[in-house]
């Protein structure tokens, strides 16, 4: 015999047995993983059907003007996170300035999700209250639970409401945001998501509010007829 020591053959089908085992497993694995990619939905709102789905004219107040509202920090992420930003300056006749921003995107992921007001106001120099959520009823049989603020400047004050919508759900705060995204994840899916905001340059926190709700109600009602 020589000191060289041989493998035999049922130490052979062993090493077979257990790659074949660990080789199934890993294509196991992948194929798990594979099946829980998440898959985009077909937008729902093609690029500009927004602009035309809100009406010019909501109740009293009637469209102005696009410009001097607040908007979404701009950065490297921000260019591809919106597919649609709608603003709309009303004005009406011894009523209030409403200010509305709509931003829609098709694709909420864990990269790329809507920016809420209170990251983009402190950007824009702006000093913010707490923020409080607020049920804003639009019609009779629907509530938004939105989140209020005061924002503050040295050349303005602006009372802004807001809401946003991520698939399904509707998060009140950044962490419920980033959960409903995770949970459309797991239904493999890659949910849309919108940003609806009102505001009004006034100190009187209680006075706008009251009349952003009004806004809202009455746009409700006139996207319905608009669509209908």
């Amino acid at each position: 015999m020589t000191e060289e020591t041989q493998a035999s053959p049922a130490a052979d089908v062993r090493l077979d047995r257990r790659s074949l085992l660990l080789g199934a497993g890993l294509v196991a694995v992948a194929g798990t993983a594979y099946a829980r990619v998440p898959v985009s939905r077909i937008p729902q709102l093609k690029r500009g059907a927004l602009d035309t789905m809100i009406p010019k004219t909501v109740g009293p107040w009637q469209f102005e003007a696009t410009s001097g509202l607040v908007l979404p920090a701009q950065d490297s992420l921000s260019d591809r996170l919106y597919d649609e930003i709608v603003t709309r300056v009303y004005v009406g006749q011894n009523l209030p300035t409403v200010m509305l921003l709509i931003a829609y995107s098709n694709t909420q992921d864990g990269l790329l999700q809507l920016h809420r007001p209170e990251t983009c106001y402190p950007v824009g120099g702006y000093a913010l209250t707490e923020t409080r959520v607020q049920p804003l009823p639009l019609t009779d049989k629907i509530s938004m639970p939105a989140r209020k603020f005061t924002a503050s400047s040295p050349t303005r004050t602006e009372q802004v409401v807001y809401w946003t919508r991520v698939g399904p759900d509707v998060p009140t705060s950044w962490s419920e945001q980033r959960l409903s995204v995770i949970k459309s994840n797991i239904r493999r899916d890659i949910p849309d998501g919108i940003l609806v905001r009102a505001s009004i340059v006034s100190p009187d926190e209680p006075s706008a509010v009251e009349t952003v709700q009004s806004f809202f109600q009455t746009l409700a009602k006139s996207v319905d007829k608009k669509t209908a």
